[in-house]
Parts: C-alpha cells; structure tokens; sequence
C-alpha cells in the first residue's frame, strides 16, 4: 500500500496534484474536509459529534479526524493507497496517523512538500479568488496571514517527516506536468 502525504501552504498546486497522483497510481483521497463534510452527511457518530462543534465555531479534535480516517481505512482495506491532502497539520496529528497506519501494518511512504515563494502564493491566491468566489482568495491581508499561520504551525509537521527521512521538497513552480514528474520521481 502506497501511502503519502502532500503537504504544502495555500496554493501550493495540492489540489491540482492530487488529482493527477490519484490517477497515476489509484489512491484514495483523503481529505479533512471532505471527511468531515461526508461523515456529517452520512450522520454517524463521529459526524454528529463534529457537526456539534463545528456549529459552535470549534475545531473538531484531532481524535475525532484520527476516527474518520480509521474509518476510511476499514472501509479501504484493498486500496492501492492513501493521499493525505490538509492532514496532519500538527506534529501531534503526525504522531497520530502514524499510530493509527502502524495497528493497520502500514506507514507514510513519503511526504511530498510543494515549495512555493509567498509571493508567488499571493498572486496565485489572488488569481484564483477572481473565479472560486472564496473571500479568503480575495483579500490580499487574509492571503499572506494564511501563508504566515501555515508557515508558523505547520512547517513543524516537514520537520517531524524530515527526520524519519520520509521528506522530500519538491519544487512547486513551473510547468504543471514538470512538477508532477518531479512528485512522481520523489515517489519512486
């Protein structure tokens, strides 16, 4: 099982790789919000519990996350693999999901790091807002605290993978299908 973490700041081009890592080798996408938004819908347990919270303007716990991956896992015993895209955030999220692999006889392969220049974050940013109709992309002040907030909180995360030697940067500017073959040679 091929299991990776992309890791990057907003508009780093994750959204865009995934999407060509997922077809090349046939991973499941594993997403935060998407796990949230799907277990919410599907009212389980851990949907309802993180529903509650999120309605109160909290952050859903980490052990709930760790519960919706599980989830995925048991369901995905067959997979080719797993893409972690928005988790872990924390060294602690890290410290978690590789626990929860290890019960399964698994682990993160890699994590690939998309390298990109605030600068070059911003005007993607900014680029982007002109067309998703997210306020977040359009309010230039809102961008660069985003980059800082992940700059600050989740660079730790690179460091923790780093020093298992599971961390490879990987240029983040250039041609699409440059970056991509650059991913796939850091995946091996």
């Amino acid at each position: 099982m091929l299991n990776l973490i992309l890791f990057g700041p907003p508009g780093a081009g994750k959204g865009t790789q995934s999407e060509k890592i997922i077809a090349q080798y046939q991973l499941i996408h594993l997403s935060t919000g998407d796990l949230l938004r799907s277990e919410i819908q599907q009212g389980t347990d851990l949907g309802l519990k993180a529903k509650t919270l999120m309605d109160q303007g909290l952050l859903v716990p980490d052990e709930v996350v760790i519960g919706m991956i599980e989830n995925k896992l048991k369901e995905n015993r067959q997979a080719a693999g797993f893409i972690f895209d928005g988790f872990p955030r924390t060294v602690k999220q890290a410290e978690a999901l590789d626990t929860l692999l290890t019960s399964y006889g698994e682990s993160i392969q890699v994590m690939i790091g998309l390298e990109v220049t605030d600068e070059e974050l911003l005007a993607r940013l900014l680029n982007r807002g002109k067309t998703s109709g997210r306020p977040d992309d359009q309010n230039e002040d809102l961008i660069r605290k985003r980059i800082q907030e992940y700059n600050s909180k989740t660079t730790p995360v690179a460091d923790y993978y780093r020093s298992q030697d599971k961390y490879v940067a990987v240029q983040g500017i250039g041609e699409i299908q440059e970056i991509f073959q650059a991913i796939t040679a850091a995946i091996g």
